[in-house]
């Protein structure tokens, strides 16, 4: 009678390692935390040029908001959009146009939501004076 209790004692044990095989005590792993996404600027932003540079390169803005260029260079600058020349990716910012030293203007108003380039027309290889305004 021994001799089978012990085979019906492996025989458990066999079967409880077997159920056993895909648990797992590893904890879990983290979860990622998720890059932040830009806030973006209440009623639009402003983009600053001065010695030969614009700031911020890249701005985030809410939908429905206009850009304000202002020119604080000793130069004129022409501000318009991607591609060059042709200047056909967001038209709102062409409205900015030609800033002589000391003016400003806004860009139309920015309502779809999308990532523009832009640069300044007479410069366009100027890596300093290109920059982005992504309208979310």
């Amino acid at each position: 009678m021994m001799v089978t209790w012990r085979f019906v004692r492996a025989g458990s044990m066999a079967i409880l390692l077997a159920a056993c095989a895909d648990c797992s005590s590893s904890s879990p792993s983290p979860t990622p935390t998720p890059a932040p996404t830009p806030t973006p600027t209440p009623g639009g932003g402003t983009i600053t040029i001065a010695n030969n540079a614009v700031s911020p390169r890249n701005i985030t803005i809410a939908r429905g908001s206009q850009v304000t260029f202002v020119n604080n260079d000793s130069r004129r600058h022409d501000m318009y959009s991607n591609p060059h020349p042709e200047h056909t990716d967001c038209p709102e910012i062409n409205d900015v146009g030609t800033l002589n030293p000391g003016q400003s203007r806004q860009t139309g108003n920015m309502n779809t939501v999308r990532t523009c380039g832009y640069h300044d027309h007479n410069q366009d290889t100027v890596v300093s004076l290109q920059g982005t305004i992504t309208i979310q």
